[in-house]
């Protein structure tokens, strides 16, 4: 099961929303894309690579357009969305949100 985390909600509602200020049809079509380039990770978890910045074998992503959809792969089968980043943005480790070691 692909669950996605109310921060990689609340980044896609972001992206749409800064993509919808000059094309709101684009803006749509990207934010489908995102979650459809997520579903296959229900079949195929390990399909993306280590995130760099973590290098955990549980923390990984792929990638869309500019964006880097990262995700953790949970101990329940569970794979959860934790963000949507763009490609250039440099990200520290302690700035990729984890979830609570509650939802295992």
């Amino acid at each position: 099961m692909v669950i996605w985390t109310a921060h990689a909600q609340a980044q896609l509602r972001a992206i749409h929303d800064y993509i919808a200020q000059d094309s709101p049809l684009y803006a749509k079509r990207v934010a489908q894309e995102l979650v459809h380039a997520a579903a296959p990770l229900k079949e195929l978890p390990h399909i993306g690579r280590k995130v760099p910045e973590l290098d955990q074998e549980a923390v990984r992503e792929i990638g869309l357009y500019s964006y880097r959809i990262m995700y953790e792969l949970k101990q329940n089968g569970q794979v959860s969305i934790l963000a949507i980043i763009h490609k250039r943005r440099h990200i520290e480790p302690t700035q990729i949100p984890r979830t609570s070691p509650l939802e295992n």
